[in-house]
């Protein structure tokens, strides 16, 4: 393809049927949550158009890009878009760290009586002291133990923080055409990732059946479930996005300077990690 022309794909039916997987998908979770039987089923509906509009839709950028068809204005977009993924992913956990500071900083100190929160506490909750963590007023969250921060949480911090040094390693590999250590290097990083999640689930089931720590734990469990739970669901989508990255170098794919879809694949990998760091930090240990 000429050098200042940019391919523009035609009748892309794949972007409709990712929405349409979406919208089954959600309406399938929100269902399932409500205890509706029909729930599991519509959201399984929901879930199988998702993994066909991935899988159709990666054959087809794969087969494009190995085809030539994208020139450096469209590796420049794709690195745009990338770019502007990874800032929603930021303010998508933002969100959740902000509900974590507003509660620790300013709910939970008011309900117990600072500021002007003094008739609340009187007048509501005059048993309730402030602390971190807490099950809420009236103990409406059930007593619960927390998880020891250096324990399985410092372990999972180690994994994921030298998972980031063998996807480092991979892509020098891969600048060096060293296709061996490239796969070696990645199929590590994913080794990591897998033990790391079942540490996590591990982890949950300890909380739930030892510790009495639930999602219904009050504020502290909802923000511990949410954080954890959707980091661990960014590791999950992570480690199927770097064994699709590679299965492709074991084809072959990404020669020379051509290799975007594989940094990509670590930009996201990198954010992962740090995200993790700021869980590890403000979740387990302060």
């Amino acid at each position: 393809m000429a050098q200042g022309s940019y391919y523009v794909p035609h009748t892309a039916k794949w972007p409709i049927v990712g929405s349409i997987g979406l919208f089954t998908l959600m309406i399938g979770a929100a269902n399932w949550l409500n205890t509706n039987p029909s729930g599991p089923w519509i959201f399984a509906i929901g879930a199988a158009i998702v993994i066909l509009m991935i899988f159709g839709w990666f054959a087809d950028v794969i087969k494009e890009s190995e085809g030539g068809l994208y020139s450096h204005a469209v590796d420049a977009s794709f690195r745009q878009g990338m770019i502007w993924f990874i800032f929603s992913e930021v303010m998508f956990f933002a969100a959740f760290f902000g509900a974590l500071f507003y509660a620790r900083t300013f709910s939970v100190p008011w309900l117990g009586g600072e500021g002007t929160g003094a008739m609340t506490n009187l007048l509501l909750y005059p048993d309730f002291e402030a602390a971190w963590p807490t099950h809420g007023p009236g103990a409406l969250g059930g007593d619960f133990q927390t998880i020891p921060g250096f324990g399985l949480p410092l372990i999972n911090t180690l994994l994921l923080l030298t998972s980031g040094v063998t996807i480092t390693l991979a892509h020098w590999a891969m600048k060096k055409a060293q296709r061996t250590a490239l796969v070696l290097w990645l199929l590590a990083t994913i080794v990591l990732a897998s033990v790391f999640m079942y540490i996590q689930a591990y982890e949950y089931v300890h909380a739930y059946q030892d510790l009495g720590l639930t999602l219904g734990s009050g504020i502290y469990g909802s923000t511990f479930f949410m954080l954890t739970g959707f980091h661990g669901l960014h590791v999950l989508i992570g480690s199927i996005i770097l064994a699709v990255i590679m299965f492709r170098c074991m084809a072959g794919h990404f020669a020379g300077k051509n290799h975007f879809g594989f940094e990509a694949a670590a930009w996201y990998w990198h954010f992962v990690d740090v995200v993790w760091l700021g869980l590890f930090i403000f979740v387990y240990v302060v």
